[in-house]
């Protein structure tokens, strides 16, 4: 029995009422457009306003994200760590016991968006990736590390609970392979880099330091039969090097897939969230030195994108099965009503079954399309270093120094045709003007 009095009614009502509040895109909108348009400070703060989003997890991933953008280091450790905090005991699930997230997948409300969100496991995953990168602008290599394994260990907990092997991680390997480079732990190196080659992510740049490390430590017979296909392997005596960390993009959106049928008994509707790709003026980075020969391009290393609608995929069984019990559920209801007040009662069961089921599409907005990287070595001294988004704008960096051994990194975001890049490392060398002659003293 679902209705029994007026008073069950009212709370149908009200029910109705909430369900029929702005959606997240549409809540987010003024956000995302600031955000977009440039203006990062106004959008981090939107985005961190709880009443934006309507979610603690989003609230922190979002204005993280746009801290990242902005290059508030602290920011985004801040905002990360706050939305990490709000999904600890999930994860904790997660890694003791994958089967537990099918359980929270299969959970039931009268309306999706009504559930508390906590991300999907790729956003979690991603999380742990994003404070990664914070870490390591921050030069907090130990700290970058523990959040590498973190996103790792949930990249397979998800991979265990669909049972299958996302062709996803490379970003985290990465940054996991280069921290363990810089403290001159080769062979742990080795072993990210070549499950990024296993993976089929950033193969070009994975296999370029695998061959590079090979050769210092004598292991070319592990490279395999594609060792001659690995090119720019060289490394010169004295050099200093370059990595490029770069978000390219925005990932896709959520929007509704609804199927509503009349029948003699009440309306069934369907709504299950699809992905709808965004446009992507910049294809990637390129890194040249100003007055060499010297440049590299980006290569990406996690197709977010395509994670997102594969993720998607595989839960969409389960959004169907509880969208189909949802609408014979509030069939139901709609019987119920009419046999309690006639056709008014049909019409508020009908317009109820209609405005609750609906899509949840909540998702992190502000994600990247892909993750981009890039590595190259430059004779240690002075060089004048440019980056341009294939596609979109071109920035100097400026002119560093650098020493034998030394890796500079650079960090950087695209939305539409903007470029956001932050140079960390080396010396930046202030080139000072050519005083002017003072003129001549008259005799």
């Amino acid at each position: 029995m679902f209705v029994q009095s007026p008073k069950n009614l009212a709370l149908a009502g009200g029910c109705l009422f909430a369900c029929a509040c702005a959606t997240y895109p549409d809540r987010t909108q003024r956000a995302l457009g600031d955000f977009q348009g440039g203006q990062l400070t106004r959008a981090q703060d939107a985005y961190a306003d709880p009443h934006t989003t309507g979610s603690p997890f989003l609230a922190g991933a979002e204005s993280g994200t746009v801290a990242l953008a902005a290059g508030n280091w602290d920011g985004a450790i801040k905002s990360f760590g706050a939305a990490v905090d709000e999904v600890r005991e999930t994860e904790r699930s997660a890694l003791i016991s994958p089967e537990s997230l099918g359980e929270t997948v299969l959970s039931f409300t009268i309306n999706e968006g009504a559930r508390r969100y906590e991300g999907e496991g790729y956003e979690r995953v991603l999380l742990h990736a994003s404070l990664a990168t914070a870490y390591l602008a921050k030069g907090d290599l130990e700290g970058a590390r523990v959040e590498v394994k973190r996103s790792n260990a949930l990249l397979e907990s998800e991979e265990a609970l669909y049972k299958k092997e996302y062709k996803a991680g490379g970003f985290g390997h990465f940054l996991s392979a280069v921290t363990y480079e810089l403290e001159g732990q080769l062979d742990d190196a080795w072993i990210d880099y070549d499950r990024m080659r296993k993976k089929g992510v950033g193969t070009e740049l994975a296999g370029r330091a695998l061959a590079r490390i090979a050769k210092k430590t004598h292991r070319e017979d592990d490279l395999g039969p594609d060792a001659a296909s690995f090119a720019d392997t060289e490394e010169p005596d004295g050099s200093s090097s370059v990595v490029v960390i770069a978000a390219v993009g925005l990932a896709p959106f959520k929007k509704a897939g609804t199927l509503p049928i009349p029948t003699e008994s009440g309306i069934l509707q369907w709504s299950i969230p699809i992905y709808e790709s965004r446009p992507q003026p910049v294809s990637g980075l390129e890194l040249s030195v100003a007055g060499g020969n010297r440049s590299v391009r980006t290569v990406t290393v996690e197709d977010l994108g395509r994670v997102a609608r594969e993720n998607l995929e595989d839960r969409i069984a389960w959004l169907i099965a509880k969208s189909t019990v949802r609408a014979f559920l509030k069939r139901e209801l709609t019987r119920k009503l009419e046999d309690e007040m006639g056709i008014l009662g049909r019409i508020a069961g009908d317009v109820f079954a209609f405005v609750s089921e609906r899509a949840d599409l909540r998702c992190w907005q502000t994600l990247p399309d892909s993750l981009q990287a890039a590595r190259v070595f430059l004779p240690a001294g002075r060089n004048e270093l440019r980056l341009k988004a294939l596609g979109g704008e071109e920035q100097d960096l400026g002119t560093f120094e650098t020493t034998p051994g030394e890796t500079m990194f650079v960090i950087a975001r695209t939305i539409g045709s903007k470029l956001y890049a932050y140079p960390i490392g080396g010396r930046r060398v202030t080139t000072e003007p050519t005083p002017t002659a003072a003129p001549a003293a008259t005799p």
